[in-house]
């Protein structure tokens, strides 16, 4: 029995959209019919989730890339923002992120704020995986490539635990956002900061007090 799959496939680089494309449509099962839309930017997206309400068709999923250019009226920044808002108003469509991306932090936030059915590091991605990440999220999400599953492990066993604003801290300073810096960036202040810096070289035994080190201990353990 045919199966008609509806997908919607959001980068901003053509040669990379027609990659997946041929992909797709080359390693799919004899009993799929794959249904692909194409966007290069979040309004193109917005209007093709919006048309596939309109019209009934909604789509089963979605390959959405992180660094796209923002939407003309500023509400849409990035392809996070475009998961997140696919997620309101598809909520039974399957989200795929893609993303050159792979700073722990990055993916923590996307793991957190979207939680995708799949989360692909373009780094990390021969056809072969793609094709097994596409069967793998139609038939039992989520599918994470290399970079994400080792991400995952390492938290995962890790027993120091750090909150959003510390994990913040860390990337900035990994960054090389001066400590001085930092407070206009999280909405706190210069002192509160500075105990949040105390507390993670605590954490993480930093005994010779300097931030390069607490940064190298952190990366270590997959917070950064």
């Amino acid at each position: 029995m045919e199966e008609t799959i509806r997908i919607l496939m959001i980068d901003d680089h053509p040669m990379i959209i027609e990659g997946y494309q041929n992909t797709l449509l080359f390693t799919k099962k004899e009993h799929q019919n794959l249904e692909i839309d194409i966007a290069n930017n979040c309004d193109e997206a917005i209007y093709c989730m919006e048309r596939s309400l309109k019209i009934q068709k909604p789509y089963d999923l979605l390959f959405i890339d992180i660094s796209l250019p923002a939407s003309k009226d500023g509400t849409m920044n990035s392809g996070e923002d475009l998961a997140v808002h696919a997620r309101k108003i598809l909520p039974k469509s399957k989200v795929v992120i893609l993303t050159m991306f792979n700073e722990s932090y990055r993916i923590h936030n996307i793991i957190k704020t979207i939680n995708p059915d799949g989360f692909l590091i373009k780094s990390d991605l021969p056809s072969s995986e793609l094709a097994s990440a596409f069967q793998a999220v139609l038939n039992n999400p989520p599918f994470y490539s290399g970079t994400v599953s080792s991400y995952l492990k390492k938290t995962i066993t890790s027993d120091i635990y750090v909150d959003e604003k510390n994990r913040k801290i860390l990337h900035l300073l990994s960054q090389g956002v001066k400590t001085k810096n930092l407070a206009e960036h999280l909405e706190l202040s210069l002192s509160a900061v500075e105990k949040r810096k105390k507390h993670l070289k605590t954490l993480f035994m930093v005994e010779d007090g300097e931030d390069e080190t607490l940064i190298n201990e952190a990366r270590k353990k997959g917070f950064i």
